[in-house]
């Protein structure tokens, strides 16, 4: 069975690609990932410093 790793699809992405490869890694629509993105900025949960975060850490998909 081959793992599933978290890559960053900036091809598909609407700026760095970290919602479109925590779509795919999640078998999620990425609009899904990016209002919850949105909803966490909103709440005060710090949603951009998690996505920047991911931006640095999550490698580019080869």
């Amino acid at each position: 069975m081959e793992s599933k790793k978290l890559y960053r699809i900036p091809d598909q992405g609407m700026i760095a690609g970290v919602c479109a490869g925590l779509g795919e890694y999640l078998n999620a629509d990425p609009t899904i990932v990016r209002l919850i993105f949105v909803l966490l900025t909103l709440a005060g949960f710090s949603g951009v410093l998690i996505y920047l975060i991911m931006l640095l850490i999550v490698p580019v998909k080869p």
